[in-house]
């Protein structure tokens, strides 16, 4: 897919860090109730971790208890949403659609109206009030 923001991995590397990059571009995952994130509930928008791009609004965050933060909704247009096959498994992998970082994935298993529990990596989203 083509983004508005490309960069090399040189640069994302040197950008992010080791701990960022291995998650927002390597597709990793925090160990769960490891992040910053995951009980976090002031008022404000969760932004890229890479770009600064606006992904969830706090009103969509929840707790799910799943050790990772938890949105039942994202912005509109900004996550772009991929089959995963990976580990055996089916599922909905979630990128910033703007520069394609890794977030985390999406289930069909919310407890709120939407049905939805976007699962995020703490470590892929920057929060501002």
């Amino acid at each position: 897919m083509d983004y508005k923001i490309n960069k090399s991995e040189e640069q994302w590397r040197e950008e992010l860090g080791l701990e960022r990059y291995k998650i927002l571009r390597q597709k990793g995952t925090e160990f769960p109730h490891s992040g910053k994130y995951n009980l976090h509930f002031d008022k404000g928008t969760y932004v890229c971790g890479a770009c600064g791009e606006p992904l969830f609004e706090s009103d969509s965050k929840f707790n799910s208890s799943c050790g990772w933060p938890s949105f039942d909704d994202a912005i509109p247009g900004k996550v772009e949403y991929i089959k995963d096959t990976t580990h055996g498994m089916m599922r909905t992998e979630i990128l910033c659609a703007n520069c394609g970082s890794h977030l985390g994935h999406v289930f069909d298993d919310g407890p709120t109206e939407t049905g939805q529990r976007y699962c995020v990596n703490s470590l892929s989203v920057d929060f501002k009030e």
